[in-house]
């Protein structure tokens, strides 16, 4: 068989290898924390009524992201029915295409392999393309907009500024003005570090590139902002994009050095030569046009700028740097690049082998006990099946989706905890009822009239209420 035949083959069953990983236990676990089973329940209700524009959440608006990890989710609905592992199927895509889009990079600067490699056992990428998450959706489509950019540097071809553009648009679609602000800060970074000017053919793409952006995102943005109005504009635009990033309003405060930690820690295992790399930074030639050179000034780019920007917004999440971490990948397969190749498949061997040890024996105890999935599940099968479901206002939102036509909700479309309704207005709503309470809180409600204690996970408490 010729070398490069075999190769090829080497590169499909390693692909293979890498997509079942990613698509391994989806459904394992249930949906976690506030984000999970909130935007699966956005999801599921678009789903169930039909409208692909509208997001609403136990019936009211909810405006704070965009559509298209919802659109991504009610496909997998659509197709697989609604589970934990159809929520998770889109986002789990759209790690593999992070790859595919690092490694079409690599490729062109003969580092597939290593791109392929060090980018699909990133601990960053794994862990949140296994989640129901925006920040894995907006990093897909800003890393196939910025590979598109890059390739265009590196080859010349402008056919390639279409792709930039168009993926900027489904950036907007994937977590609003992030989508724009991270290419084209990226790309402008790139120009200052090379201390260069833009070619002319760049400039003048700004003017059909940028109505086909807007053209892009303008399938869901222009029926929303048709119908809802000053309402949406308000609440998405305002609070939370620019109120988010100028103020605290939201309640994730950091230090302004948290995300050059936070890079690290998405790195994993692969920080050592991620940070070896910067150090070679200095030795570069940061004005020459050869491949290489280009590839990796632009990678110090895309990785620095998104470190920055986001590094003085009020509120912090590490997912919010997660586009950055394909430039780490970057950076890092050009380190490895001449080491041999026994130790780069070793690194990536061993760490697909510790998250599936970590995935099947570890994360189900925790996962029990940060989800209300089996309580609500008990508690139907104590007979309260299809009772209204009192919940709590906490990091735990699983029974918005566990539970997703029982929860009760107030006229704000906040959730009603135990402390909040009266015994004459249950009595009003019905015979009976699911409460979730603080574990620790009870032994206060053992001997309580009309009350059961019907289980707990060792964080939340389930009980049976007939008012």
């Amino acid at each position: 068989m010729h070398p490069s035949a075999l190769a090829k083959r080497v590169y499909v069953f390693i692909f293979l290898i890498i997509i079942a990983f990613y698509l391994f236990g989806l459904g394992r676990l249930p949906l976690l924390g506030p984000d999970e089973p909130r935007y699966a329940q956005v999801a599921r209700e678009m789903f169930l009524s039909g409208d692909l524009i509208t997001p609403r959440l136990g019936g009211f608006t909810w405006f704070e992201k965009p559509a298209l990890l919802y659109w991504m989710i009610v496909a997998g609905f659509k197709v697989f029915g609604v589970s934990e592992w159809a929520a998770r199927l889109g986002p789990a895509l759209c790690g593999l295409l992070t790859i595919a889009a690092v490694a079409l990079v690599g490729r062109a600067i003969d580092r597939g392999f290593s791109s392929v490699m060090v980018t699909a056992t990133c601990l960053g990428l794994i862990v949140f393309s296994r989640a129901v998450s925006f920040d894995v959706v907006v990093t897909m489509t800003a890393t196939w907009a910025l590979a598109c950019f890059l390739l265009r540097e590196v080859t010349k071809k402008r056919g390639y500024l279409v792709g930039f553009y168009a993926f900027v648009g489904l950036s907007l679609l994937a977590k609003g003005l992030v989508g724009v602000v991270v290419p084209f800060g990226v790309v402008g970074s790139y120009y200052l570090l090379r201390r260069a000017w833009p070619e002319r053919s760049v400039w003048l793409s700004l003017i059909w590139g940028m109505p086909l952006a807007l053209a892009v995102s303008a399938v869901w943005y222009g029926p929303l902002i048709a119908k809802h109005g000053w309402t949406f504009i308000d609440e998405f635009f305002v609070q939370h994009h620019f109120a988010r990033y100028v103020s605290n309003k939201y309640h994730h405060p950091q230090p302004i050095y948290f995300y050059p930690a936070i890079i690290l820690m998405l790195s994993l295992p692969w920080t050592p030569f991620l940070v070896e790399a910067l150090v070679k930074a200095r030795r570069w030639p940061w004005r020459t046009a050869d491949g290489v050179s280009v590839v990796r000034v632009f990678a110090l780019a895309w990785l620095v700028f998104p470190i920055v920007f986001f590094s003085f917004s009020g509120s912090k999440l590490p997912g919010y740097i997660l586009p950055a971490l394909p430039a780490a990948a970057l950076l890092i397969a050009d380190v490895l690049r001449p080491k041999k190749p026994a130790v780069l498949i070793a690194i990536a061997c061993g760490t697909i082998v510790l998250v599936l040890i970590a995935l099947t024996f570890f994360a189900g105890p925790y996962a029990h006990r940060e989800s209300v999935r089996d309580l609500i599940a008990l508690g139907d099968a104590r007979g309260f099946a299809n009772a209204p479901v009192i919940a709590l206002k906490s990091d735990d939102r699983s029974a918005q989706f566990y539970a997703h036509d029982r929860v009760i909700y107030n006229p704000e479309g906040e959730v009603v905890t135990f402390d909040e309704i009266s015994r004459s207005e249950a009595r009003a709503r019905g015979g009976k009822f699911l409460v979730l309470i603080p574990r620790e809180y009870v032994e206060n409600y053992r001997t309580a009239p009309g009350i059961e204690v019907i289980g707990d996970n060792g964080k939340t408490a389930i009980l049976g209420w007939k008012p």
